[in-house]
């Protein structure tokens, strides 16, 4: 049992970014990590680390990066490239370690009364003073001020954005869970209904649980941005909607998004855009991924959605969806002969697919069109690596511009994410250019 929750711990560490062939070092410059002892109030008893680039603006951002539970600031800030980015873009990092033992080990605490209130005390008072020290210390930017951080620190983002929303400016949630998710620190991982895979909400449900915690606010809200693997069992990937949902609600979006697109290989995005174009919640599913985000490339996306590497910090996007550039090619007659395999991961209220399309004829597929008809209530809210429209039941998928073709007895696959009500039944019957699969 000792040994099982030693790897259960690492699993919920940050040092889990090894697994994503991820090699990292030290910054290469003067500049090193440093422990502060006397930050400020510190009711939840953390330690501080704080890395501060050698080159920097007069008033730099600054950037609170947390572990994952079972972890510590140093080995997050050894183990990820947020450092690095802040020798490029000139923004302090602070590292704090969480002591509150919970689950795994040392985790950041968001199941505590004191916690879910502001300024009731534990860690989020902590971290605050962390922030007002690296103000009081190097200037830092209050206007500039964000978080981030990977499992139980990624959790430990979405709750500082609901407490201290007139603090932090944006964040960036790798494998977290939505604010109240837990009810105490029995509820906590491994055991507990948050994790457990049966935690369901409305999206009012949850949206009012982050006007609840500071009542009377009413300041802008910080945008957020989600990120989660779909192979996540640790923390059930099904908890990445439930937290879309509430962010939503908080901003009054809709839960549909304004765009959906793949930037990188099995990175799927989904957007949702207020009237003014402005992105407030970006959420990425991160395909075959398990629990073990951020990984190579991850941070820097972050820092570009805070706008701490130069750019816009609030991206626009037009209102309504812009859907992935399809191939201009004009498909070839009807195949005689295909195949179509349907995967569904399916939870409470939503689900995702990964359909795989085979060409079992003898002749090349150029550009193709699949189509079924939903047995039940099924919605597609976003896709990937293919572009999905939906009327009433019916709902088409037509190629993009690098997967057109499939010769003879190739595959290609695409997938998507839906909602449903009752029973989440498969189609049984595909077409592929008008022609019936099997």
């Amino acid at each position: 049992m000792r040994r099982t929750r030693t790897v259960l711990a690492g699993i919920a560490g940050a040092l889990l970014l090894a697994a994503g062939g991820i090699v990292l070092s030290q910054p290469a410059s003067a500049a090193a990590l440093t422990e502060v002892t006397n930050f400020g109030n510190n009711p939840g008893g953390m330690r501080m680390h704080i890395y501060v680039p050698d080159s920097r603006p007069a008033n730099p951002g600054i950037v609170v990066a947390m572990h994952g539970c079972g972890g510590s600031g140093p080995g997050f800030y050894a183990s990820s490239e947020f450092a690095s980015l802040a020798d490029r873009h000139g923004f302090i990092v602070i590292y704090p370690s969480a002591q509150q033992e919970a689950g795994f080990g040392k985790c950041f605490d968001t199941w505590s009364d004191a916690a879910k209130r502001r300024g009731g005390g534990s860690d989020p008072v902590s971290l605050v003073s962390m922030v007002n020290y690296a103000q009081r210390q190097y200037g830092g930017d209050p206007n500039r001020v964000y978080a981030t951080g990977s499992s139980s620190g990624g959790m430990m983002t979405q709750h500082m954005l609901t407490v201290y929303p007139d603090v932090f400016k944006a964040g960036a949630s790798f494998m977290g869970v939505p604010f109240n998710c837990f009810a105490n620190a029995a509820d906590y991982p491994p055991g507990g209904r948050c994790t457990n895979g049966s935690m369901n909400r409305t999206p009012q449900q949850w949206g009012d649980a982050v006007r609840q915690a500071y009542p009377g606010y009413t300041g802008p809200r910080p945008r957020v941005q989600l990120w989660h693997g779909t192979n996540d069992t640790l923390v059930p990937y099904q908890l990445l909607q439930e937290s879309i949902e509430q962010w939503t609600n908080v901003f009054g979006l809709s839960q549909t998004p304004t765009s959906t697109d793949t930037p990188r290989t099995n990175w799927n995005r989904s957007r949702y855009a207020d009237n003014s174009g402005t992105v407030q919640v970006e959420a990425y599913s991160i395909q075959g991924a398990g629990h073990s985000l951020p990984s190579r490339g991850m941070a820097q996306v972050a820092i570009q959605f805070f706008g701490l590497d130069g750019s816009t910090p609030t991206p626009s996007e037009p209102s309504t969806p812009t859907p992935t550039p399809t191939s201009t090619a004009t498909p070839t007659a009807s195949p005689t002969a295909c195949r179509v395999t349907y995967q569904a991961n399916t939870w409470n209220s939503g689900f995702t697919t990964t359909v795989t399309v085979t060409n079992t004829d003898t002749s090349a597929i150029n550009g193709w069109t699949l189509q079924w008809t939903w047995p039940g209530n099924q919605q597609v809210t976003g896709a990937w690596n293919a572009t999905v429209t939906q009327s009433g039941n019916q709902v088409s998928a037509r190629n993009v511009n690098w997967n057109a073709t499939i010769v003879p007895n190739q595959s290609t696959s695409f997938g998507f994410q839906a909602t449903y009500s009752g029973t989440n039944t498969a189609p049984t019957r595909f077409t592929l250019n008008g022609t019936t699969c099997g």
